[in-house]
Protein backbone atom coordinates (compact mmCIF):
# COMPACT_ATOMS: atom_id res chain seq x y z
CA UNK A 1 0.00 0.00 0.00
CA UNK A 2 1.00 3.60 -0.35
CA UNK A 3 1.27 6.02 2.05
CA UNK A 4 -2.22 7.53 0.75
CA UNK A 5 -3.95 4.04 0.88
CA UNK A 6 -2.76 3.28 3.96
CA UNK A 7 -4.42 6.19 5.42
CA UNK A 8 -7.69 5.80 3.96
CA UNK A 9 -7.84 2.38 6.12
CA UNK A 10 -7.21 3.63 8.85
CA UNK A 11 -3.39 2.63 9.18
CA UNK A 12 -0.78 4.85 10.91
CA UNK A 13 2.52 4.15 9.20
CA UNK A 14 5.58 4.30 10.83
CA UNK A 15 6.45 7.11 8.44
CA UNK A 16 3.37 8.58 9.60
CA UNK A 17 5.18 8.28 13.60
CA UNK A 18 8.16 10.08 12.61
CA UNK A 19 6.31 13.33 10.83
CA UNK A 20 4.46 13.15 13.65
CA UNK A 21 7.34 12.93 16.45
CA UNK A 22 9.59 15.34 14.24
CA UNK A 23 6.34 18.00 14.19
CA UNK A 24 5.53 17.65 17.65
CA UNK A 25 1.56 16.89 16.82
CA UNK A 26 -0.30 13.13 17.12
CA UNK A 27 0.39 11.17 14.36
CA UNK A 28 -3.36 10.21 13.74
CA UNK A 29 -3.37 13.73 12.68
CA UNK A 30 -0.79 13.56 10.29
CA UNK A 31 -2.49 10.22 9.05
CA UNK A 32 -6.18 12.60 8.52
CA UNK A 33 -4.07 14.62 6.57
CA UNK A 34 -2.16 12.21 4.40
CA UNK A 35 -5.69 10.55 3.99
CA UNK A 36 -7.55 13.95 2.72
CA UNK A 37 -4.48 14.41 0.53
CA UNK A 38 -3.13 17.92 1.76
CA UNK A 39 -0.28 15.99 3.48
CA UNK A 40 2.67 13.78 1.68
CA UNK A 41 4.88 11.94 2.62
CA UNK A 42 7.44 11.40 0.07
CA UNK A 43 9.06 7.77 0.36
CA UNK A 44 9.92 5.28 -2.29
CA UNK A 45 9.83 1.98 -1.01
CA UNK A 46 13.09 1.35 -2.56
CA UNK A 47 14.96 4.30 -0.62
CA UNK A 48 16.55 2.47 2.59
CA UNK A 49 17.78 5.01 4.49
CA UNK A 50 15.40 7.40 4.03
CA UNK A 51 14.40 10.05 6.84
CA UNK A 52 11.25 10.56 5.62
CA UNK A 53 9.31 14.24 6.77
CA UNK A 54 5.71 15.60 5.48
CA UNK A 55 5.49 18.26 3.36
CA UNK A 56 1.27 19.59 3.80
CA UNK A 57 -1.62 21.44 6.10
CA UNK A 58 -1.13 21.85 9.59
CA UNK A 59 3.21 21.48 9.09
CA UNK A 60 6.16 23.49 9.40
CA UNK A 61 6.91 24.92 5.94
CA UNK A 62 9.82 22.56 3.88
CA UNK A 63 12.77 23.78 2.06
CA UNK A 64 14.16 21.79 -0.58
CA UNK A 65 17.58 22.31 -2.16
CA UNK A 66 18.19 22.01 -5.83
CA UNK A 67 21.52 20.22 -6.72
CA UNK A 68 23.37 18.83 -9.73
CA UNK A 69 25.36 18.56 -12.55
CA UNK A 70 25.66 20.89 -16.02
CA UNK A 71 26.81 20.32 -19.74
CA UNK A 72 29.72 22.92 -18.14
CA UNK A 73 30.58 21.27 -15.11
CA UNK A 74 29.91 17.09 -13.79
CA UNK A 75 32.09 16.47 -11.27
CA UNK A 76 29.91 14.09 -8.53
CA UNK A 77 32.10 14.71 -5.69
CA UNK A 78 31.20 18.19 -5.80
CA UNK A 79 28.09 17.26 -6.02
CA UNK A 80 28.21 14.89 -2.99
CA UNK A 81 29.75 17.94 -1.07
CA UNK A 82 26.30 20.07 -2.08
CA UNK A 83 24.58 17.68 -0.80
CA UNK A 84 26.08 17.26 2.78
CA UNK A 85 26.05 21.08 2.96
CA UNK A 86 22.43 20.82 2.14
CA UNK A 87 21.83 18.48 5.05
CA UNK A 88 24.16 20.41 7.74
CA UNK A 89 22.18 23.65 7.47
CA UNK A 90 19.12 21.54 7.43
CA UNK A 91 16.89 21.55 3.74
CA UNK A 92 14.20 18.96 4.24
CA UNK A 93 14.45 17.57 0.72
CA UNK A 94 17.13 17.57 -1.83
CA UNK A 95 16.31 17.69 -5.63
CA UNK A 96 18.79 16.09 -8.59
CA UNK A 97 18.51 18.02 -11.60
CA UNK A 98 21.88 16.80 -13.46
CA UNK A 99 21.79 17.35 -17.13
CA UNK A 100 25.61 16.49 -17.43
CA UNK A 101 28.33 13.79 -17.30
CA UNK A 102 26.35 10.56 -16.57
CA UNK A 103 23.22 11.32 -15.13
CA UNK A 104 21.81 7.63 -14.18
CA UNK A 105 25.41 7.62 -12.35
CA UNK A 106 25.37 10.60 -10.71
CA UNK A 107 21.43 10.08 -9.31
CA UNK A 108 22.96 6.04 -8.11
CA UNK A 109 25.42 8.22 -5.93
CA UNK A 110 23.48 11.05 -4.81
CA UNK A 111 20.71 8.45 -3.47
CA UNK A 112 22.94 6.27 -1.66
CA UNK A 113 24.44 9.15 0.37
CA UNK A 114 21.20 11.27 0.52
CA UNK A 115 19.13 10.25 3.84
CA UNK A 116 15.89 12.92 3.07
CA UNK A 117 13.37 12.69 0.27
CA UNK A 118 14.70 12.57 -2.93
CA UNK A 119 13.62 14.65 -6.08
CA UNK A 120 13.96 14.74 -10.07
CA UNK A 121 13.30 15.58 -12.98
CA UNK A 122 12.98 12.59 -14.96
CA UNK A 123 12.62 14.29 -18.95
CA UNK A 124 15.68 15.92 -18.11
CA UNK A 125 17.57 12.53 -18.49
CA UNK A 126 15.12 11.05 -21.15
CA UNK A 127 16.22 14.01 -23.12
CA UNK A 128 19.36 14.04 -22.61
CA UNK A 129 20.13 10.25 -23.56
CA UNK A 130 17.86 10.79 -26.63
CA UNK A 131 20.57 13.16 -27.66
CA UNK A 132 23.01 11.04 -27.32
CA UNK A 133 21.32 7.69 -28.91
CA UNK A 134 19.15 9.64 -31.66
CA UNK A 135 20.55 12.75 -31.81
CA UNK A 136 17.65 15.29 -30.30
CA UNK A 137 15.49 15.31 -27.50
CA UNK A 138 12.68 15.61 -30.01
CA UNK A 139 13.27 12.03 -30.85
CA UNK A 140 12.88 11.11 -27.97
CA UNK A 141 9.89 8.36 -27.69
CA UNK A 142 6.89 8.05 -25.00
CA UNK A 143 8.39 4.72 -24.04
CA UNK A 144 11.95 6.63 -23.37
CA UNK A 145 10.42 8.87 -21.18
CA UNK A 146 8.29 6.25 -19.45
CA UNK A 147 11.52 3.68 -19.19
CA UNK A 148 13.78 6.39 -17.79
CA UNK A 149 10.82 7.33 -15.07
CA UNK A 150 10.58 3.47 -14.13
CA UNK A 151 14.31 3.47 -13.83
CA UNK A 152 14.64 6.61 -11.51
CA UNK A 153 11.32 5.00 -9.94
CA UNK A 154 13.14 1.32 -8.98
CA UNK A 155 16.48 3.27 -7.70
CA UNK A 156 14.60 4.86 -5.16
CA UNK A 157 13.65 8.78 -6.08
CA UNK A 158 10.44 9.38 -3.55
CA UNK A 159 9.42 12.89 -5.44
CA UNK A 160 9.22 13.40 -9.05
CA UNK A 161 8.73 16.67 -11.17
CA UNK A 162 6.41 15.90 -14.55
CA UNK A 163 5.00 18.60 -16.25
CA UNK A 164 2.00 16.94 -17.14
CA UNK A 165 -0.31 20.02 -17.79
CA UNK A 166 1.79 21.57 -20.61
CA UNK A 167 -0.27 20.54 -23.19
CA UNK A 168 -1.26 21.20 -26.36
CA UNK A 169 -3.93 23.43 -25.35
CA UNK A 170 -1.99 25.33 -22.96
CA UNK A 171 0.71 26.33 -25.41
CA UNK A 172 -2.24 27.31 -27.63
CA UNK A 173 -2.67 29.75 -24.47
CA UNK A 174 1.15 30.57 -24.68
CA UNK A 175 1.04 31.61 -28.15
CA UNK A 176 -1.81 33.75 -27.96
CA UNK A 177 -0.59 35.30 -24.68
CA UNK A 178 2.36 36.76 -26.06
CA UNK A 179 4.56 36.66 -22.76
CA UNK A 180 7.67 38.55 -22.38
CA UNK A 181 9.85 35.78 -21.23
CA UNK A 182 7.94 32.99 -22.73
CA UNK A 183 9.22 29.54 -21.20
CA UNK A 184 11.83 29.24 -17.96
CA UNK A 185 10.97 25.90 -17.23
CA UNK A 186 13.83 23.16 -18.93
CA UNK A 187 11.38 20.52 -18.44
CA UNK A 188 8.37 22.60 -20.30
CA UNK A 189 10.76 23.69 -22.96
CA UNK A 190 11.87 19.65 -23.64
CA UNK A 191 8.21 19.15 -23.44
CA UNK A 192 6.80 21.51 -25.84
CA UNK A 193 10.12 21.11 -28.77
CA UNK A 194 8.57 17.48 -28.29
CA UNK A 195 5.02 18.14 -28.83
CA UNK A 196 5.22 20.78 -31.69
CA UNK A 197 7.89 18.54 -33.43
CA UNK A 198 5.89 15.54 -32.86
CA UNK A 199 2.62 16.99 -33.37
CA UNK A 200 1.58 14.50 -30.62
CA UNK A 201 -0.21 15.42 -27.25
CA UNK A 202 2.28 15.63 -23.94
CA UNK A 203 2.54 11.75 -22.98
CA UNK A 204 2.67 12.46 -19.77
CA UNK A 205 -0.67 14.03 -19.73
CA UNK A 206 -1.84 11.70 -22.68
CA UNK A 207 -0.69 8.47 -20.83
CA UNK A 208 -1.12 9.70 -17.38
CA UNK A 209 -3.02 6.70 -15.77
CA UNK A 210 0.47 4.90 -17.31
CA UNK A 211 2.12 6.92 -14.73
CA UNK A 212 0.11 6.62 -11.98
CA UNK A 213 0.80 2.60 -12.12
CA UNK A 214 4.88 3.33 -11.75
CA UNK A 215 3.76 5.83 -9.08
CA UNK A 216 1.55 3.79 -7.09
CA UNK A 217 4.30 0.83 -7.40
CA UNK A 218 7.20 2.08 -5.41
CA UNK A 219 4.94 5.11 -3.79
CA UNK A 220 6.13 7.86 -5.79
CA UNK A 221 4.61 11.30 -5.11
CA UNK A 222 3.66 12.99 -7.83
CA UNK A 223 5.09 16.78 -8.48
CA UNK A 224 3.06 18.09 -10.74
CA UNK A 225 5.36 20.59 -12.57
CA UNK A 226 4.72 24.22 -13.81
CA UNK A 227 6.19 24.13 -17.29
CA UNK A 228 4.46 27.11 -17.81
CA UNK A 229 5.66 29.24 -14.86
CA UNK A 230 6.62 32.74 -15.61
CA UNK A 231 9.91 33.55 -16.18
CA UNK A 232 9.35 37.42 -15.61
CA UNK A 233 6.88 39.45 -12.93
CA UNK A 234 5.42 40.76 -16.80
CA UNK A 235 3.99 37.32 -17.73
CA UNK A 236 2.69 36.57 -14.03
CA UNK A 237 -0.57 35.31 -13.72
CA UNK A 238 -1.36 34.85 -17.58
CA UNK A 239 -3.58 32.74 -19.13
CA UNK A 240 -1.21 30.06 -19.87
CA UNK A 241 -0.16 29.74 -16.58
CA UNK A 242 -3.85 29.09 -15.07
CA UNK A 243 -4.36 26.81 -18.22
CA UNK A 244 -1.89 24.91 -16.86
CA UNK A 245 -3.12 24.98 -13.44
CA UNK A 246 -6.54 23.86 -14.25
CA UNK A 247 -5.56 21.24 -15.85
CA UNK A 248 -3.07 19.91 -12.94
CA UNK A 249 -6.26 20.63 -10.46
CA UNK A 250 -8.20 17.75 -12.41
CA UNK A 251 -4.70 15.55 -12.48
CA UNK A 252 -3.99 15.64 -8.27
CA UNK A 253 -7.93 14.17 -8.33
CA UNK A 254 -7.12 11.30 -10.87
CA UNK A 255 -3.86 10.57 -8.79
CA UNK A 256 -5.81 10.76 -5.69
CA UNK A 257 -8.39 8.32 -6.39
CA UNK A 258 -5.78 5.95 -7.77
CA UNK A 259 -4.11 5.69 -4.40
CA UNK A 260 -0.95 8.04 -5.61
CA UNK A 261 0.26 10.96 -3.24
CA UNK A 262 0.08 14.06 -5.36
CA UNK A 263 1.72 18.11 -5.01
CA UNK A 264 2.02 20.65 -6.88
CA UNK A 265 4.55 22.85 -8.28
CA UNK A 266 3.82 26.86 -8.57
CA UNK A 267 5.19 30.10 -9.86
CA UNK A 268 8.35 31.68 -10.50
CA UNK A 269 8.22 35.45 -10.87
CA UNK A 270 5.49 37.08 -8.81
CA UNK A 271 4.71 40.22 -7.86
CA UNK A 272 4.49 40.91 -4.12
CA UNK A 273 0.36 41.96 -4.74
CA UNK A 274 -0.14 38.70 -6.66
CA UNK A 275 1.58 36.15 -4.77
CA UNK A 276 -1.08 35.74 -2.06
CA UNK A 277 -3.81 35.47 -4.91
CA UNK A 278 -1.53 32.74 -6.69
CA UNK A 279 -1.41 30.26 -3.29
CA UNK A 280 -5.05 31.03 -3.01
CA UNK A 281 -5.54 29.72 -6.55
CA UNK A 282 -3.84 26.70 -6.18
CA UNK A 283 -5.27 25.78 -3.40
CA UNK A 284 -8.72 25.78 -4.82
CA UNK A 285 -8.36 24.47 -7.99
CA UNK A 286 -6.40 21.50 -6.66
CA UNK A 287 -8.00 20.81 -3.76
CA UNK A 288 -5.90 21.85 -0.78
CA UNK A 289 -2.73 19.63 -2.24
CA UNK A 290 0.65 20.61 -0.88
CA UNK A 291 1.50 23.54 -2.58
CA UNK A 292 5.26 23.66 -3.98
CA UNK A 293 6.50 27.33 -4.76
CA UNK A 294 10.27 27.76 -6.72
CA UNK A 295 10.42 31.68 -4.46
CA UNK A 296 8.70 33.11 -6.30
CA UNK A 297 11.11 35.53 -7.04
CA UNK A 298 9.79 39.24 -6.24
CA UNK A 299 11.79 41.35 -8.81
CA UNK A 300 14.08 40.40 -12.09
CA UNK A 301 16.57 42.87 -10.95
CA UNK A 302 18.44 40.95 -7.77
CA UNK A 303 21.19 39.29 -10.48
CA UNK A 304 23.33 37.68 -7.62
CA UNK A 305 20.95 37.99 -4.88
CA UNK A 306 18.00 36.36 -6.48
CA UNK A 307 18.04 34.39 -2.75
CA UNK A 308 16.85 37.26 -1.31
CA UNK A 309 14.49 38.27 -3.65
CA UNK A 310 13.39 34.38 -3.44
CA UNK A 311 13.01 34.54 0.40
CA UNK A 312 10.81 37.50 0.17
CA UNK A 313 8.42 35.77 -2.31
CA UNK A 314 8.53 32.63 0.04
CA UNK A 315 7.84 34.22 3.21
CA UNK A 316 4.77 35.30 2.03
CA UNK A 317 3.31 32.79 -0.23
CA UNK A 318 4.35 29.94 3.06
CA UNK A 319 2.42 32.70 5.63
CA UNK A 320 -0.50 32.51 2.55
CA UNK A 321 -0.62 28.86 2.49
CA UNK A 322 1.93 27.43 0.26
CA UNK A 323 3.84 23.97 2.18
CA UNK A 324 7.29 23.60 0.12
CA UNK A 325 9.83 26.54 -0.78
CA UNK A 326 12.19 25.28 -3.42
CA UNK A 327 15.47 27.20 -2.36
CA UNK A 328 16.60 30.04 -4.43
CA UNK A 329 20.64 30.88 -4.48
CA UNK A 330 22.76 33.76 -5.46
CA UNK A 331 23.88 32.18 -8.47
CA UNK A 332 19.73 32.05 -9.82
CA UNK A 333 20.01 33.15 -13.60
CA UNK A 334 23.75 33.29 -13.90
CA UNK A 335 25.66 29.93 -13.07
CA UNK A 336 25.51 26.42 -11.78
CA UNK A 337 25.49 26.90 -7.87
CA UNK A 338 28.87 26.12 -6.00
CA UNK A 339 28.51 25.04 -2.29
CA UNK A 340 29.06 27.83 -0.52
CA UNK A 341 25.36 29.13 -2.90
CA UNK A 342 23.71 26.04 -1.94
CA UNK A 343 24.64 27.25 1.95
CA UNK A 344 23.25 30.61 1.18
CA UNK A 345 20.21 29.61 -0.88
CA UNK A 346 18.92 27.07 2.28
CA UNK A 347 19.38 29.62 4.92
CA UNK A 348 17.58 31.75 2.70
CA UNK A 349 14.91 30.21 2.44
CA UNK A 350 14.90 28.37 6.02
CA UNK A 351 14.26 32.18 7.15
CA UNK A 352 11.42 32.47 4.82
CA UNK A 353 9.85 29.36 6.14
CA UNK A 354 10.37 30.40 9.55
CA UNK A 355 8.64 33.75 8.95
CA UNK A 356 5.55 31.87 7.85
CA UNK A 357 5.74 29.47 10.65
CA UNK A 358 5.48 32.00 13.27
CA UNK A 359 2.37 33.28 11.58
CA UNK A 360 0.80 29.69 11.00
CA UNK A 361 1.00 29.27 14.93
CA UNK A 362 3.21 26.27 13.71
CA UNK A 363 4.66 24.24 16.73
CA UNK A 364 7.86 25.73 18.51
CA UNK A 365 8.44 28.36 15.97
CA UNK A 366 7.67 31.38 18.07
CA UNK A 367 9.09 30.37 21.23
CA UNK A 368 12.03 29.70 19.20
CA UNK A 369 12.17 33.56 18.54
CA UNK A 370 11.53 34.16 22.35
CA UNK A 371 14.56 32.47 23.81
CA UNK A 372 16.33 34.47 20.93
CA UNK A 373 15.20 37.72 22.33
CA UNK A 374 15.63 36.75 26.19
CA UNK A 375 19.57 35.54 25.01
CA UNK A 376 19.60 39.19 24.03
CA UNK A 377 18.29 40.50 26.66
CA UNK A 378 20.80 39.10 29.12
CA UNK A 379 23.29 39.20 27.02
CA UNK A 380 23.59 35.63 26.81
CA UNK A 381 26.08 35.31 23.29
CA UNK A 382 26.85 31.85 24.01
CA UNK A 383 22.99 31.03 23.61
CA UNK A 384 22.52 34.14 21.04
CA UNK A 385 25.10 31.56 18.86
CA UNK A 386 23.15 28.12 19.74
CA UNK A 387 20.25 29.86 18.39
CA UNK A 388 20.85 31.15 15.35
CA UNK A 389 20.54 29.95 11.73
CA UNK A 390 23.96 29.62 11.16
CA UNK A 391 25.67 29.49 14.44
CA UNK A 392 28.91 29.69 13.16
CA UNK A 393 28.63 32.49 11.39
CA UNK A 394 26.95 34.15 14.32
CA UNK A 395 29.88 33.56 16.07
CA UNK A 396 32.28 34.54 13.45
CA UNK A 397 30.80 38.02 13.47
CA UNK A 398 30.36 38.60 17.07
CA UNK A 399 34.04 38.01 17.48
CA UNK A 400 35.87 39.92 14.44
CA UNK A 401 36.11 43.15 16.03
CA UNK A 402 36.81 42.45 19.92
CA UNK A 403 34.11 43.58 22.42
CA UNK A 404 35.23 46.33 24.62
CA UNK A 405 32.23 45.27 27.08
CA UNK A 406 29.80 42.18 28.12
CA UNK A 407 28.02 43.65 24.91
CA UNK A 408 28.99 43.63 21.41
CA UNK A 409 31.27 45.80 18.86
CA UNK A 410 28.44 47.95 17.35
CA UNK A 411 27.59 49.32 20.57
CA UNK A 412 29.59 48.97 23.44
CA UNK A 413 29.17 50.50 26.44
CA UNK A 414 25.92 52.25 24.98
CA UNK A 415 23.89 49.13 24.70
CA UNK A 416 20.40 49.69 25.20
CA UNK A 417 19.49 46.71 26.60
CA UNK A 418 22.18 46.97 28.90
CA UNK A 419 21.58 50.65 30.06
CA UNK A 420 17.86 49.90 30.14
CA UNK A 421 19.00 46.75 32.46
CA UNK A 422 21.23 49.49 34.65
CA UNK A 423 19.16 52.34 35.12
CA UNK A 424 15.12 51.61 34.68
CA UNK A 425 14.63 48.03 35.46
CA UNK A 426 15.17 48.11 39.02
CA UNK A 427 13.67 51.48 40.25
CA UNK A 428 10.81 51.74 37.45
CA UNK A 429 8.04 52.34 39.22
CA UNK A 430 4.84 50.30 38.44
CA UNK A 431 2.57 51.25 35.87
Amino acid sequence: MTQLEAARKGIITSEMRIVAGKESIDAELVRQGVAQGTIVIPANIRHRNLNPCGIGKGLSTKVNANIGTSVDRSDVAVELDKLEVAIEYKADTVMDLSTGGDIAAILGSIIAACPLPLGTVPIYQAGIEAIGSQGAIVSMTADDLFATIEQQAEGGVDFMTVHCGVTRRAIACLKEQGRLTDVVSRGGAFLIGWILHQGQENPLYEQYDRLLEIARKYDITLSLGDGLRPGSLADATDRAQIEELLTLGELVERARAAGVQVMVEGPGHVPLDQIVANVQLEKRLCKEAPFYVLGPLVTDIAAGYDHIAGAIGGAIAAASGADFLCYVTPSEHLSLPDVEDVKEGVISARIAAHAADIVKGVEGAAEWDKKMSLARQSLDWQEQTRLSLDPQKAHQMHTRFTPTQATCSMCGPFCAMALTEKYLKVSSPKC
